[in-house]
């Protein structure tokens, strides 16, 4: 059959107007007049010529070729744009005049295309564009010298095969001689700022300090510059202290500003964190309470913010507002993690607890800015103070806010360094211990969590705490100094239970989800060959509490499985905990000792403690079942050396204290195995001392 057409009705809308050729044609002239000028920041980077497949390039010096070829693609992109809409335009030219609303329109379905012969293919016009966008830089500013500088520094930046030192220098030398003139021009650009780092990165001392010399008045412009701040965070990486003086002293009067900058933010933080000095610090956080501090770079140098405050009270005044503006304009930007905020936070909230009762408004409004952003806060030392502090102050229906902040992050919460303490706060000061548990405890005393818990120096510190209070085995002095000063601030507020009956309110609730973890850990055996895991183990079973499941099921399980663990089976066997592991013999002497004996140091013996709680299964019970277990199914000369000899030692100390009958059977024992009593062996010499 021959071609069909099928007619089309056009839609009657009063919105379709005919196209006005001549007003298309001048909206296409003046967006072609209009035309983005080349851009001079976000060149993308074009490889060079004389590079080969086979060099490898670094990633450090690699990190923003993504962005240049997205930037490359949008340039040819926009060359495409252009001749889509001169298609467009011809198109509209050449088309028919529009019929009546109600007239149909046929089209021929199969009707041959034409093809223009002079159209060129898609390769060709590309090759064209990127032609046209070589040309475009050569023209601008340097543009011959920075294409010439590239092809140098593509050969200086790779790693495989690596240059040599010699090699390096020279093309430093090369990349210098054409640079040190134009260098202000190339920091801006981000292919020829990358030069620039590269050149800082292999470059002498010397060099280095020329460079910055040369940019001195540039900092807060490479500062807020997209491409520009990498270059000044390798200076401050690669240069010396004086050249890193010379950036806070340029910078200083300016950090507040630059802490509201998207690019300059980060910029200050790495210059605060990584890179500044005790005294630079200070510097840099003076500025946040004011223009006066901010123009005058000594003044209220040696003071703390107290001291300042305490001088009038109009200085008081203009402290805390502008801590506070800058702080609340940082935190509604996102900007909330950043270290030297926290620093300032941490003068602020000096100011507040200096005098409570008068800044109690202050401290609401704080506590309401910082709520939904609190787990910010505790990944720093600064941070972590603020929030201790903040949790002490805030009332009932705060804390219910900054628990359910922090509930989202605990088990990063209670694995880092600085928030472990945050969260130990919240156990001392949160009334509301069912909230406490449920928020934290239930999700975090589980077989898959609680083995790495117990193991980490961080991470356990929380457990113990529920388990021991503030022992100052497990918090060093300065720890437990700031957490006694959060309580005592807590009380002076809103807390109202007694601190031993909240941290026993929260055992109660803990220590059974605890025993049921442990026990349903598959490699429980991993956990005895770990120093703090196995210590951890121990202070739980020489634990009290009146749960009744614990006593009468729980730690009998627990102990029986340590006991399979470390006692049962040869000695001697390079497998066995108690051979293989060193302090396996100090957590059974802590079992043999129980909660009612300790070492003296003073007498340097066992003694017996008074008025303690006796816990089952430990203390006189245990040596007792040990003292069986070697006798009867072991060979006693197999425990007269080493670390199984130190564990005798113990087991017979707690047992003629407790008047046992054990006591005098193993010494029987012993003496018949006299002779094969080493005087050499520290342990051995002991066990000759007893008998």
């Amino acid at each position: 059959m021959g071609n069909k057409s099928k007619g089309v009705k056009r839609p009657n809308s009063e919105s379709l107007k005919p196209v006005d050729k001549n007003l298309k044609k001048a909206k296409y002239n003046n967006r072609k007049q209009n035309l983005p000028s080349p851009p001079s920041e976000d060149e993308p980077l074009q490889e060079s010529e004389e590079s080969s497949d086979e060099l490898s390039i670094s990633e450090e010096d690699d990190d923003l070729d993504e962005v240049s070829e997205k930037e490359e693609e949008d340039e040819l992109d926009e060359l495409d744009d252009l001749d889509d809409l001169d298609e467009e335009v011809a198109e509209t030219e050449e088309a028919p005049q529009e019929e009546d609303d109600d007239e149909e329109v046929f089209v021929e379905e199969d009707s041959p295309k034409t093809v223009d012969p002079n159209k060129k293919s898609s390769k060709e016009q590309h090759s064209e564009q990127r032609k046209l966008l070589s040309d475009r830089k050569l023209q601008r500013k340097s543009g011959a010298q920075v294409q010439d500088i590239k092809k140098l520094w593509e050969k200086l930046r790779v790693t495989k095969p690596t240059p040599s030192k010699q090699q390096r220098d020279k093309l430093c030398d090369e990349i210098w001689d054409l640079s040190h003139d134009v260098i202000n021009d190339l920091v801006l650009k981000h292919d020829a700022s990358r030069v620039v780092q590269t050149l800082i990165k292999y470059s002498s001392k010397d060099r280095r300090d020329k460079i910055v010399n040369s940019l001195k008045g540039s900092f807060y412009q490479l500062a807020t510059s997209a491409y520009g701040k990498y270059l000044l965070i390798k200076i401050l990486h690669y240069g010396s202290k004086e050249s890193r003086a010379v950036i806070v002293n340029e910078l200083h009067g300016k950090l507040r500003k630059l802490m509201r900058h998207k690019e300059g933010a980060y910029v200050v933080e790495d210059l605060f964190v990584l890179y500044s000095s005790a005294e630079q610090k200070q510097q840099m956080i003076r500025e946040f309470w004011g223009s006066e501090y901010a123009v005058f770079k000594d003044s209220g140098k040696d003071k703390t913010v107290l001291d300042v405050i305490h001088e009038s009270s109009e200085k008081k005044q203009l402290i805390m507002q502008n801590l506070y503006g800058t702080i609340k304009a940082s935190v509604e930007k996102g900007s909330t993690g950043f270290q030297i905020l926290h620093a300032a936070m941490r003068e602020y909230v000096t100011v507040l607890i200096d005098d409570i009762d008068s800044n109690d408004s202050a401290i609401r409004d704080f506590i309401d800015l910082l709520s939904e952003q609190f787990s910010e806060l505790v990944h720093t030392q600064e941070g972590s103070e603020v929030a201790c502090t903040l949790l002490a102050l805030a009332n009932a229906k705060e804390r219910k806010g900054l628990v359910k902040s922090l509930k989202v992050h605990k088990n990063e919460l209670i694995k880092n360094e600085y928030g472990n303490v945050v969260l130990i706060t919240l156990f001392m000061v949160v009334d509301d211990t069912v909230l406490t548990y449920k928020s934290f405890g239930s999700e975090m005393f589980t077989p898959e969590l609680l083995p790495e818990l117990i193991e980490n120096k961080f991470s356990r510190r929380p457990i113990l705490y529920i388990l021991k209070g503030l022992d100052g085995r497990y918090f060093a002095p300065n720890v437990k100094k700031a957490l006694i000063r959060y309580e005592k601030l807590a009380y002076q507020k809103t807390s109202k239970k007694d601190k031993n009956t909240r941290r026993q309110e929260l055992l109660e609730k803990s220590i059974e989800p605890i025993y049921k973890a442990l026990l349903s850990t598959e490699d429980f055996e991993s956990l005895l060959t770990k120093n703090m895991a196995i210590q951890s183990i121990t202070e739980l079973i020489n634990t009290p509490t009146t749960n009744e499941k614990v006593n009468k099921t729980y730690r009998p399980q627990l102990i029986q499985k340590i006991f399979d663990k470390t006692i049962k089976g040869d000695v001697l066997e390079d497998y066995h905990l108690l051979n293989k592991i060193p302090f396996v013999s100090r957590s059974i002497k802590s079992l043999i000792q129980g909660n009612t004996y300790k070492f003296d140091n003073d007498s340097k013996k066992v003694i017996e403690i008074e008025d303690a709680e006796l816990i089952p299964g430990t203390g006189v019970e245990f040596a007792e079942k040990l003292v069986d277990e070697v006798i009867d199914n072991v060979k006693l000369n197999d425990w007269i050396i080493g670390q199984p000899a130190f564990v005798l030692v113990n087991a017979l100390e707690v047992l003629q204290l407790a008047d046992s009958k054990k006591a005098k059977i193993l010494k029987d024992q012993l003496k018949k195995q006299k002779k094969n009593l080493s005087k050499d062996d520290k342990g051995s010499k002991l066990l000759l001392e007893f008998i």
